[in-house]
């Protein structure tokens, strides 16, 4: 597509378009005070049908997000909360013998669901979070000898806890770089936090209006498909994941000690869908490198492993993603 000659048409299908979001973020306002940083996270994960991983102290509404948000668009939602004694067969479902006819029959776990929220995925051991994980990349589940496909479409929006707490197994490297996104969740401002004191006081249900269903959620996939990218923001996202590899070529020798290891190629791709989906948002037709920097940390903060020598300086992977921004030139 030549840059100019579709622009126009783009951006007013994208503009159309995205007056759906602009509702879920209505709707999701009247229960969820502040969290809009997390809320579009999650929306951008939906649009670009890739995971999300939220971390957290427990208490910041993360759990409220996710169920509010599967209401508004209508979508099956199943919450898994994941502990120590949690098995492979607790998420996928298991064989159960039929007395009557002698047959082992399947009986489907509640993975196969639309939007899973797996809640404290840390807290599950390896087995459990690595069939959870596969089930992500797979998009599919084998009971016995027989395989099914997942639900379309199929998302998971798992939280974690600061790996600091107590009981709190890590995600191996290459399990985590399956999310698409790792959200980091703040806590809430003064003014919020009095808010979320006014509502819960009240203690009355609030009523939601689903505004979209699957059926939208999957035009709204296939227009954010749409939104032109430059070759010059290719080549930005291109030389961002390169130089967590490479440092020293990027310029920035310095940072060569404090990474361990830099990106895969799924940084790239998730990036630059992400990038998309965040213009979508903003109601633009063509992709930024502001649309980059915006979501460049969530995509990149999970796929950047810091040296021991970052570590002892107290350097952490955001610390990196910033000197990766502030160093590799934008187009």
């Amino acid at each position: 597509m030549e840059p100019g000659s579709d622009i126009h048409a783009i951006t007013e299908k994208v503009r159309q378009e995205s007056a759906l979001v602009d509702r879920i973020l209505q709707e999701m306002d009247r229960v969820v005070v502040g969290q809009r940083y997390m809320v579009e996270r999650l929306i951008i994960g939906m649009l670009c049908g890739g995971h999300v991983l939220l971390e957290g102290v427990p208490g910041l509404a993360k759990t409220l997000t996710v169920s509010t948000l599967a209401r508004i668009i209508q979508a099956s939602y199943k919450r898994l909360q994941f502990t120590p004694d949690l098995l492979p067969a607790d998420l996928t479902g298991t064989l159960i013998f039929d007395q009557r006819t002698g047959d082992f029959i399947p009986k489907k776990g509640p993975i196969f669901a639309n939007l899973i929220l797996a809640d404290e995925i840390n807290r599950a051991p390896a087995k459990v979070q690595s069939a959870l994980l596969e089930a992500m990349q797979e998009r599919q589940v084998t009971i016995g000898d027989e395989t099914y496909p997942l639900d379309d479409p199929f998302f998971v929006m798992a939280t974690q806890n600061p790996i600091e707490q107590e009981g709190t197994y890590p995600l191996p490297e290459a399990q985590v770089d399956r999310f698409m996104l790792k959200v980091r969740v703040g806590y809430p401002s003064k003014v919020e936090e009095r808010q979320i004191l006014d509502r819960m006081v009240e203690d009355t249900p609030i009523p939601l209006e689903a505004v979209m269903d699957l059926k939208d959620m999957r035009r709204l996939r296939e227009a954010v498909r749409l939104v032109y990218m430059d070759d010059k923001i290719k080549d930005y996202i291109v030389d961002l994941v390169h130089a967590t590899r490479f440092p020293e070529e990027a310029g920035i020798p310095d940072m060569a000690e404090l990474v361990e290891y830099g990106s895969s190629p799924r940084a790239t791709l998730f990036l630059a869908r992400a990038s998309r989906a965040h213009a979508f948002i903003r109601k633009r037709g063509y992709v930024t490198p502001e649309d980059v920097k915006a979501v460049g940390a969530d995509v990149l903060r999970h796929r950047v492993a810091v040296s021991y020598e970052a570590e002892a300086e107290q350097i952490d992977a955001d610390d990196i993603v910033r000197r990766l921004f502030d160093h590799v030139e934008v187009p």
